[in-house]
């Protein structure tokens, strides 16, 4: 196939889709058989759903998992699904399941990087890296790099990494990644991790285009049913405005308070539409790309009541420069041990 190579604009496409829009709406229509794709995390929460959508339009999909017993009572009965052990804080680990991938000789379509940590206390892996950093960012760029060659495989793959609007709570810190040097604030390091994520999908995407490669950041928006909000207590979650005074999660799509299946949607579109067929390394929220915004402006946007299922919140210029993105990439490699 002829690969286009084109550099994309951060900013909106009108794709006609919203924060409202479910995963089931997005895919409808598009045909996977023979497709392969891998979803980290994908069998709980919006890795579950996207999980169950992808295999719904035909393709095989690959869920690597730490817990293989409640991976498999997950994705009970859903045909398609192929469970293998993968521990993303663990290199050893990410290089065994790469292999095993890698000596099937197969292409690969997708990878989701859905997978992640948020807001956890102090945690340092066996490398000494900071754990939000490690898991987040670390072990899926170790993942991509070392699945490279059945990405380029596909003669057309897409790369979607999860981040956030949580990206905002910080840059990625180069000269203090692991919090050696600061006191550790478990927000300031999921924000680190969110840019990183983004920064991943800029340089990836640039790195990538040759080889038919595009990658995606997305920013799912407020999920409240799902394990990431382990580490909140109840107080925290009734005062960000998303769960009520009885412990219940609310749930209200006009203000991107999205149900799981809502939640799912982004990563669904990032990773299948065709509206983005040619494009690449941007930033996207409500299944559209998102417009570059200023930190002033980004907190009017968090405001939940004046919250519609249109409005992005943004992305900071920091998170997507491309300096910074490069940067960001030859550290990884060095801090992984991969080229």
């Amino acid at each position: 196939m002829d690969i286009q190579i084109t550099t994309t604009l951060q900013q909106p496409i009108h794709s006609g889709f919203d924060g409202a829009s479910t995963a089931a709406e997005i895919i409808q229509g598009i045909d996977l058989t023979g497709k392969t794709a891998i979803v980290t995390g994908g069998y709980a929460g919006i890795g579950l759903e996207t999980t169950k959508v992808l295999c719904a339009a035909g393709a095989t999909v690959i869920v690597p998992a730490r817990d293989l017993e409640k991976a498999s009572l997950a994705l009970k009965g859903i045909d398609g699904v192929q469970i293998t052990q993968l521990d993303l804080i663990d290199p050893v680990s990410i290089n065994a399941f790469a292999d095993r991938f890698l000596a099937t000789e197969q292409p690969l379509h997708l990878i989701i990087n859905n997978a992640g940590v948020m807001a956890n206390p102090f945690t340092l892996d066996a490398r000494g890296y900071e754990s939000q950093f490690a898991t987040n960012h670390l072990g899926h760029f170790q993942l991509v790099v070392r699945l490279w060659p059945a990405l380029r495989r596909a003669n057309g793959a897409r790369v979607v990494a999860l981040s956030s609007w949580g990206h905002r709570y910080s840059p990625v810190i180069f000269d203090d990644l692991h919090f050696q040097h600061r006191a550790y604030d478990r927000w300031l390091a999921y924000g680190q991790s969110k840019t990183a994520n983004v920064l991943f999908a800029v340089e990836l995407d640039r790195r990538g285009r040759e080889d038919g490669i595009r990658a995606f950041a997305v920013h799912p928006g407020s999920i409240v049913d799902t394990d990431l909000k382990r580490h909140m207590s109840m107080d925290e979650l009734e005062k960000a405005g998303v769960f009520d005074k009885d412990g219940k999660a609310i749930l209200d799509p006009s203000r991107q308070l999205k149900t799981i299946e809502q939640g799912a949607a982004t990563s669904i579109w990032c990773a299948v539409s065709p509206q983005l067929n040619g494009m690449g390394g941007v930033y996207c929220e409500n299944c559209d790309i998102s417009p570059v915004t200023t930190k002033e402006q980004a907190q009017k946007n968090n405001e939940i009541l004046d919250r519609t299922p249109s409005r992005a919140f943004g992305v900071l210029p920091y998170a997507i420069d491309p300096a910074a993105a490069e940067r960001l990439w030859e550290l990884s490699e060095q801090l992984t041990g991969l080229t």
